[in-house]
């Protein structure tokens, strides 16, 4: 019988990890996983120490999201556990591949609502795509496998593990377990054929792309296709990364505040190719883009999970496979000799050249983010990473930024305020030599804010635009638009974020008008530290095309 190394439960964790080639994890520490710390001193994984566990999990959650491979993030039990919940929810709606760590109570504890006891199984399963926890040392290597097959393969997710304390301090002989790829899933022959086919009769086909499971390759050979095809293609929510902006076949995003043109030629599509993603409220803009569960349209759908296809749309055509795969098969098929829809692929596009034409738009306010994202534009080079999180105030990225190559963007689909910061210091990490830019609302900055230190404590340079209108925008617009003039709850006061930047350590500088913003963003970018520029704009300007006051006023004439 084959003898191995006795080590403890911490120490087998951290070698699966190393396994794994897990290159980065992120963690604010706790005594109940002392075990796994003492084992990480000697290990080669570089560890960042967060300053909350939720932007912990949001780092995490970033990196998967680029990567495809799990992010990695470490917590203590209680109410650490459940402050890392919001990055848990995050990469489930997102599909991102994620392995939240939670150290636990001792086993011979439970169910006495012992110090911090919580069932993990039961406060992650509906948000998780796998929560379970580790009673038996020698069964690490066996989870942790199974773990990062469940995070990545079908439709991925994030997996929650509770690492009692006593199990990690148990000495254990057993084998680390094998390097562990996605399960891909591919494209039948035979549907390929069909595909081929429809694209044949159609008249007016439109793409969109979405979801994980995505690669570099996958998107270039997608674009070949669409090139080869003259086809339009649509970007869904926070997926604009997935295609190129400046391609001759783009035609916009799917996301809040869409371009009217875009919808009316996606209503008008006699075939919808819908490749990963999944059509969920925001991009099918609450549903009302298609019939449910006949969509209306030929619709073709390409998911990784066989139990999203049908789900919520009946498609016509059903293909079970990852985007990479079938992004790889579409070489095979030839385009018709005709293709009666080329006039309307270079219209779609045009109409998404002037919608996010930046210069176009003017607000009332000394500060014109228009012309702040024009200069972006500019300046910034086309592998800058862009991050958000939510509110009214990323419109202005998702509208006028153009993505041009593919992980390029880090945003949560699940609409988590909070997020811009933890994902910019995640992806920072993960490519040091890269710009990355992060847009924070004043709201949504200071849900993770305190993260900032954490890009100050390890040398990564982001940029941070805090754009500060002294309200939560996008709550006070709804709000004005069916309580008009009844303000409640929305107004805030927030602190000089400039001077914070500088107390963390950072460069920070207040932008109140346009013309200072250019130079100001040149002194951060110079200064080589992790920057604030704290961006005073006029709350009413809520978004690029309307005003608080025509809002309430439009309300208050329909008698609201």
């Amino acid at each position: 019988m084959t003898s191995f190394k006795p080590r403890t439960g911490g120490q087998i964790l951290v070698d699966q990890l190393v396994k794994q080639n897990v290159e980065h994890i992120f963690c604010v520490p706790g005594e109940s996983y002392l075990a796994v710390l003492d084992a990480l001193h000697d290990a080669a994984i570089p560890v960042t120490v967060c300053r909350q566990e939720g932007g912990a999990a949001m780092m995490a959650e970033a990196q998967g999201k680029l990567t495809g491979r799990p992010g990695i993030c470490f917590v203590t039990r209680g109410p650490g556990a459940t402050n890392a919940s919001a990055g848990i929810h995050i990469a489930k709606q997102d599909s991102t591949p994620m392995i939240l760590f939670v150290g636990q109570i001792e086993t011979g504890m439970r169910e006495r609502e012992a110090f911090q006891e919580v069932d993990y199984r039961a406060a992650f399963g509906p948000i998780a795509k796998w929560a379970t926890e580790i009673d038996d040392a020698d069964r690490i290597p066996e989870i942790i496998s199974r773990a990062f097959h469940v995070a990545m393969s079908g439709r991925p997710g994030p997996v929650v593990i509770a690492l009692p304390e006593n199990m990690l301090t148990t000495i254990a002989e057993v084998a680390d377990a094998p390097y562990v790829e996605a399960v891909e899933t591919h494209p039948a022959p035979a549907q390929m054929a069909d595909l081929e086919k429809r694209l044949s009769a159609a008249r007016n086909p439109i793409a969109i792309v979405g979801g994980s499971r995505w690669s570099e390759e996958a998107v270039a050979q997608f674009t070949r296709f669409a090139e080869r095809f003259n086809m339009p293609v649509a970007c869904s929510f926070r997926r604009q990364m997935l295609f190129p902006a400046d391609h001759a076949s783009y035609a916009g995003d799917l996301g809040l505040g869409v371009n009217p043109k875009l919808l009316a030629r996606i209503k008008d599509a006699d075939l919808v190719l819908m490749v990963g993603g999944r059509l969920s409220e925001v991009p099918s803009q609450s549903y009302t883009l298609f019939g449910i569960p006949g969509p209306g349209t030929e619709l073709v759908h390409v998911h990784p999970d066989a139990g999203e296809l049908g789900r919520v749309y009946a498609p016509a055509l059903a293909i079970n496979a990852s985007p990479a795969a079938f992004a790889a098969a579409l070489d095979a098929i030839a385009p018709p000799k005709e293709l009666p829809w080329a006039a309307g692929t270079a219209q779609a596009h045009a109409d998404y050249l002037a919608w996010s034409d930046p210069t176009e738009v003017k607000t009332v306010g000394r500060l014109q983010m228009g012309a702040i994202m024009q200069h972006l534009a500019e300046v910034l080079p086309d592998d800058a990473i862009m991050t958000n999180g939510a509110g009214n105030y990323a419109t202005w990225l998702h509208r006028f930024h153009r993505f041009r190559r593919y992980g390029t963007q880090a945003a949560p689909t699940s609409g988590s305020m909070g997020y811009g910061l933890p994902a910019a210091v995640g992806v920072k990490k993960l490519h040091p030599e890269r710009t990355v830019v992060s847009f924070a609302g004043d709201g949504c900055f200071l849900m993770h804010g305190q993260e900032f230190t954490t890009a100050v404590q390890y040398d990564l340079p982001i940029i941070v635009l805090v754009i500060d209108n002294a309200i939560y925008g996008t709550i006070r617009m709804h709000q004005e638009r069916e309580y008009p003039g009844r303000v409640s709850a929305t107004s805030m006061k927030s602190p000089d974020f400039a001077a914070l930047a500088v107390a963390y350590g950072g460069y920070g500088e207040r932008v109140d008008t346009t013309e200072q913003f250019a130079p100001a963003l040149a002194r951060a970018m110079a200064s080589g530290k992790p920057a604030i520029l704290h961006l005073i704009l006029d709350p009413e300007v809520i978004t690029p095309t309307t005003t608080l006051t025509a809002i309430r006023e439009k309300a208050l004439a329909s008698g609201h």
